[in-house]
């Protein structure tokens, strides 16, 4: 009687780790996904940024 119950206490916490770790690997997921969104925001904004000194680099090419 003794294996049977430790089998299934071990097939309970077996499972009860992984279920741990799939609600750690979510909200490291979730974590890494708002940082890449907040890196696309932050190039966007460099682009932007480039765009408009590149203008202003032409524009003085055109007046020279």
């Amino acid at each position: 009687m003794f294996w049977p119950m430790f089998a299934i206490a071990v097939g309970f916490l077996g499972i009860t780790v992984l279920g741990l770790l799939a609600v750690r690997v979510f909200l490291e997921a979730e974590r890494l996904g708002k940082q890449v969104a907040e890196a696309a925001s932050r190039i966007d904004r460099a682009a932007g940024d480039l765009e408009r000194a590149a203008e202003g680099a032409a524009r003085a090419m055109d007046a020279v």
